[in-house]
């Protein structure tokens, strides 16, 4: 895994060789999402640009591809939220978690993952009361029967509800008593 000027260079340089096909060559269209996502990092505004292209290109060519397009989303809403954008990311993040549950069904790890992307993005813009009920009555169950309650991504799952119950300035004694219980659990 490369980072930062490497992986940005390999990008570029991948996006060059591959260019001058096709629109519809495979090569072309991962070219573009590697140069995607080496902008991420460094230049969110150009890796906008990058996803939001990519995504067109996968809807006009292959509107099929259902999985790559949740993909595209993914990386299109993170973008988002990079840049600052964040009512735009959730309103995203929630299309992909309802396709997902749709698609996968609520105990599946791409549909966890998604859920987790609309979580922190809820936290972010301080929607506390959404957080919480998404992360406990969906997310966390999901994870633990799927993924084992010591798994990384359930605990990730933990942490985040610890967020959303101790930073919402409404909370509750009983709020910052279960955000603690988790914290010892975890710990």
């Amino acid at each position: 895994q490369f980072h930062g000027a490497v992986h940005l260079a390999l990008g570029w340089a991948m996006w060059k060789t591959y260019l001058g096909r096709p629109e519809a060559d495979m090569y072309r269209s991962t070219a573009l999402v590697c140069l995607g996502k080496a902008f991420r990092p460094s230049q969110p505004e150009e890796a906008l640009q990058v996803f939001e292209t990519y995504l067109a290109l996968f809807r006009r060519r292959w509107p099929q591809a259902k999985e790559v397009i949740a993909l595209a989303q993914s990386d299109l809403a993170c973008c988002l939220n990079e840049v600052g954008r964040h009512d735009e990311a959730v309103v995203l993040m929630r299309r992909i978690y309802a396709r997902r549950v749709a698609m996968h069904g609520a105990a599946h790890e791409d549909t966890i993952s998604s859920g987790q992307c609309l979580a922190v993005s809820l936290n972010t813009i301080e929607l506390w009361s959404e957080a919480k009920t998404l992360t406990r009555d969906q997310l966390l169950p999901a994870a633990e029967s799927l993924l084992g309650a010591d798994s990384y991504l359930t605990l990730m799952r933990k942490h985040n509800l610890v967020q959303a119950l101790a930073q919402d300035p409404a909370c509750t004694r009983e709020d910052l008593l279960e955000a603690e219980t988790i914290m010892q659990d975890v710990v």
